[in-house]
């Protein structure tokens, strides 16, 4: 299967789940995004290492990284590797002393070790096929790109009763306002309806 490297790219407060972020992962040959819904504990795993914020006390995947480097494990591969009703799974590909296992986990608690070891992200061609988000050349660097009246009024539109066209109208938007869990979700009603037509 072909694999996509990702990078680190950003968590943002979910709009549409109390509580939930987004963890942003980027295509690096790419404009595609892939965004995963995690929870606050997970979120804050994260930002920990992100802003290199050292806890008085070592915290879970820390624990692990001491644990893996005092045994000798090195941590050489995350990848994103199934996408099950909406849900992400990930594998560690660990090694020690040239002996490899593979090892099964949660998406977030993957990225949050590949980003304390500083290995690659690797994702299959087929979970960005389905569950990424292309993003327009310089979208993600306009401030605003269509009138607030225009925007509300598409809103306002239930992407059930929306037409396509309206639906590809809010998917544009949701992009440029970088608002990926909403985009996946007009993206995911504008498939639907086309392969139902």
């Amino acid at each position: 299967m072909e694999k996509v490297e990702l990078k680190f790219l950003r968590i943002t407060y979910s709009h549409t789940h109390a509580g939930a972020y987004a963890l942003i992962l980027a295509e690096v040959k790419g404009d595609r995004r892939l965004p995963i819904i995690i929870g606050g504990v997970e979120a804050q795993a994260i930002a920990i290492q992100v802003e290199n914020i050292k806890p008085a006390r070592p915290l879970t995947h820390d624990l692990f990284k001491n644990v893996s480097d005092t045994l000798g494990i090195t941590l050489k591969e995350v990848v994103i590797n199934d996408l099950v009703e909406g849900i992400f799974h990930a594998k560690l590909l660990l090694d020690q002393n040239g002996t490899e296992c593979e090892v099964d986990a949660r998406s977030s608690d993957a990225i949050a070790l590949a980003l304390r070891f500083e290995c690659p992200i690797h994702t299959y061609e087929f979970i960005m096929s389905a569950a990424g988000l292309k993003v327009e050349d310089g979208d993600e660097d306009k401030p605003e790109a269509e009138p607030v009246e225009k925007a509300e009024k598409s809103e306002k539109k239930g992407i059930k009763t929306a037409t396509l066209d309206d639906l590809k109208e809010m998917l544009e938007q949701a992009l440029n306002d970088e608002d990926y869990e909403r985009a996946s979700k007009l993206r995911d009603e504008i498939k639907r309806r086309e392969q139902t037509n």
